[in-house]
């Protein structure tokens, strides 16, 4: 798709739940009246909410994404990382998958770049732990605990066999929940087939600060979620953060020492730390917006989703949450308020307001509160995968089908061997891109990552200039909640 002089050109960066949905507005909206570009660093939206299945063997990767070029057809997809933004001169300037540098010019630019994983300053965490904010995050998890299941029943004594199959989650969210869950699903169906030594069984380690599960939602759906858990044998540990990790284990700030081999990191979220460099005011991280989504002061800008701190007019003098379906609404309205800039129709406010919650606990398990009414059990676990059937923007069949078959087939215990340790780390700003090694690997370790004789791992890719120098702050965990 070409771009032509005389039309304005709209740039939207990060196609996430925000910048896809913007996207598909304006393009619709506009009609071919307006240039769209899309930069973002993959080909495909990804469904995040179903990333736990997808590590849990339940989903094939490619049913949580959606292709870009194939939802948006009339907006242009450029791959690569934006690095930096000038306000002034109009540009966004980026890095593409293979290294190489280039610039967009605009005339109206949403950003909606979303976030990463947040980080602590806990010793040895961002060494030994992985996040789970991409598809190669959630498909080393996967590889990971069938290896570690593997080797488990291959120890030669009983105190190796329960290390690796001691599987710590540090977050008690949205996320950690449900990785836990559907976890624990997972190693059972491993070790029918890889049984260990007598008396050891797979054992998951939920830990969280806050003083029960779920602790942003009510307490009838936490109470929910944590019957489920402790049901199925998950040890939740509530009031119990990590002190230190370290290659053997972890330890915990009650001073109890967990043999382990996996630590999964899921204790929220920041706001991607592009935003930070551009200069203009911040609210823990996320760059202020005005209701309509504008950025003060430059009419042309505007900002959606996790990275855009945007007034909620529901309960004034607060933000709204960073949660998808915020996003998913914000980059709605962005959508028509950029086309009501250019002369298409009337800009419109952002106002939202929940109408429930919904977590996906494996099996035919689940908790939700649709208006409002409390769900749990089967019930609750078929309005939870009904509202992502409709919530996705593709892939439904396939991933019902995919749903179809996990009941009444068991799961494949295989390891693909596609993404390593060291290309997935805990600190990085683009958890949905793998990184590269820089050198032709001669031998592995016993993690898989490769080494070169007389060659370090190789190291992270340095962050852009204004991604060094953002601050960390400390958003929540990001919640699911039902469709309007």
């Amino acid at each position: 798709m070409t771009r032509t002089a005389s039309r304005p050109h709209v740039v939207i960066v990060g196609a996430g739940f925000a910048g896809f949905q913007a996207a598909r507005t304006l393009s619709r909206l506009t009609r071919r009246r307006a240039d769209i570009t899309l930069l973002n660093p993959t080909d495909y939206f990804l469904y995040l909410p179903l990333l736990p299945q997808v590590a849990a063997g339940v989903l094939e990767p490619r049913r949580v994404t959606v292709s870009l070029a194939g939802a948006l057809r009339h907006v242009r997809l450029v791959l690569g990382e934006a690095d930096g933004i000038d306000l002034a001169r109009r540009t966004v300037g980026y890095t593409g998958p293979e290294g190489d540098r280039g610039e967009l010019s605009y005339d109206r630019l949403v950003l909606a770049v979303g976030s990463v994983n947040k980080l602590l300053p806990v010793p040895g965490v961002a060494e030994h732990a992985h996040g789970f904010r991409g598809l190669p995050e959630a498909l080393y998890l996967r590889d990971h605990v069938t290896r570690q299941i593997e080797l488990a029943a291959a120890a030669g004594d009983a105190e190796t066999c329960r290390a690796r199959c001691t599987f710590v989650v540090a977050g008690a969210g949205y996320t950690g929940v449900e990785v836990a869950a559907h976890g624990e699903l997972f190693t059972r169906s491993l070790v029918r087939h890889q049984p260990l030594r007598a008396g050891i069984e797979p054992r998951w380690v939920l830990l969280d600060i806050a003083p029960r599960v779920l602790p942003e939602l009510d307490r009838r759906l936490s109470d929910t979620a944590d019957r489920v858990l402790r049901r199925r044998g998950v040890d939740v540990r509530t009031g119990t953060s990590v002190k230190e990790a370290t290659g053997d284990g972890v330890l915990l700030d009650d001073g109890e020492f967990v043999p382990t081999r996996t630590l999964m990191w899921c204790v929220g979220v920041r706001p991607d730390p592009l935003v930070a460099g551009i200069g203009r005011p911040l609210e823990r991280g996320r760059l202020l917006v005005d209701p309509f989504l504008n950025v003060p002061g430059h009419p042309e800008v505007f900002a959606c989703g996790d990275a855009a701190a945007v007034p909620d007019l529901a309960k004034p003098g607060q933000y709204t949450a960073m949660t998808a379906q915020h996003a998913w609404r914000q980059g709605k309205v962005a959508g028509h308020n950029v086309a009501a800039s250019l002369g298409l129709g009337k800009r419109r406010s952002y106002r939202h307001h929940d109408l429930g919650f919904t977590v996906d606990l494996g099996g035919v398990s689940g908790a939700a509160n649709p208006l409002g009414v409390p769900l749990s059990g089967p019930l609750a676990g078929a309005v939870t995968r009904g509202y992502h059937l409709a919530a996705m923007p593709g892939n439904r069949v396939r991933v019902a089908a995919d749903w179809l078959l996990d009941a009444a087939l068991p799961r494949q215990g295989v390891q693909l061997g596609l993404v390593r340790s060291w290309s997935v780390p805990l600190d990085t700003a683009s958890p949905e891109v793998a990184r590269v090694a820089q050198a032709a690997p001669k031998a592995e370790n016993a993690e898989g990552a490769p080494k070169a004789e007389g060659a370090e791992q190789p190291k992270q890719s340095e962050q852009p200039k204004q991604r060094e120098q953002a601050e960390r702050p400390e958003p929540t965990e990001q919640p699911k909640q039902t469709e309007e």
